[in-house]
């Protein structure tokens, strides 16, 4: 059976499990996306067994538990994975002050990392005060 149709998990993670697919995260209540990251096998079947979101770090090269470090922990309602299965959707309750690693002038993180905008001229301006 094709994996369009089929019940049955089949996550292409690659022979040693490090290939990675993309994962967006959304508020489960109020759909914004938070965070697009990525996970391989060993991130996905420890966000599976704790119910809070981890990732792999392309830039670190390593797992990454969101909120550790922040405190800003993503706590797992739903997964949802794509027709062809490779890439996933994370519905996530925050627990914390925001989702983004970036920080406003209070300190305090934004709610998510597309906290900006794209204007004429190529500048950025900040959506979320």
């Amino acid at each position: 059976m094709e994996k369009e149709y089929t019940k049955d998990l089949s996550l292409d993670f690659g022979p040693d499990g490090k290939m990675l697919l993309p994962v967006i995260t959304q508020d489960y209540h109020t759909l914004k996306v938070l965070i697009l990251a990525y996970t391989n096998k060993e991130a996905f079947e420890e966000t599976l067994r704790s119910s809070y979101v981890t990732f792999y770090s392309r830039s670190r090269q390593e797992i990454w538990k969101k909120g550790q470090t922040s405190g800003d922990f993503l706590k797992i309602q739903e997964i949802r994975v794509n027709c062809e299965q490779n890439s996933l959707l994370y519905l996530v309750n925050p627990q914390g002050n925001g989702a983004c690693h970036a920080r406003k002038p209070d300190g305090l993180p934004y709610s998510s990392c597309y906290y900006r905008r794209i204007l004429q001229g190529e500048k950025l301006e900040i959506i979320e005060k």
